[in-house]
């Protein structure tokens, strides 16, 4: 941990060198530092399940299909990811017994991956732990939480990432 605010002392040097877009550059590396440090906490609060965030999403995303399977190229979709990622995720998440490949019925060219129920059950228990730590942000208010997720989301809709 250090004893300064190393964003702050970055927009101080951008400012005594006359850099443009201060604002900017301080709110981004925010987010940045933001993200490290909440993905640290939530991957600590899944390793007793043997999961990393990634891996946890794409059970999650398992569980809440209608069938409890997808095609992988769906669920790099979904969860905006290379295919390269899914296919690491599901292999992993088979090796352990939390999903299986399996032939798409209609389509033999797909492979769907398929939640298990030890997947469900792991699943059900990660999403608990992470509620138990907030999500790595425990220290924040729900109003602030509301007001983070609201300009998060902006940021997002401007950048092309979704469209409402």
């Amino acid at each position: 941990m250090l004893s300064f605010d190393p964003i702050s002392e970055a927009r101080r040097n951008w400012v005594a060198n006359e850099w443009r877009s201060v604002e900017a550059m301080s709110a981004a590396t925010s987010i940045t530092r933001a993200n490290q440090l909440v993905i640290g906490r939530i991957n600590d609060a899944l390793v007793p399940f043997d999961l990393t965030f990634s891996r946890f999403e794409a059970l999650a995303l398992l569980h809440f299909s209608r069938r409890g399977s997808l095609p992988l190229g769906k669920m790099g979709d979904r969860l905006m990811v290379h295919p390269t990622s899914v296919t690491n995720a599901i292999d992993r998440l088979e090796r352990d017994g939390l999903v299986r490949r399996v032939p798409h019925a209609e389509d033999r060219r797909t492979v769907l991956a398929e939640i298990t129920d030890e997947g469900r059950r792991v699943v059900s228990k990660a999403a608990d732990a992470l509620a138990d730590i907030d999500f790595g942000l425990a220290s924040l208010s729900s109003d602030v939480l509301g007001s983070l997720d609201d300009a998060i989301r902006a940021l997002r809709r401007g950048a092309g990432d979704f469209v409402e």
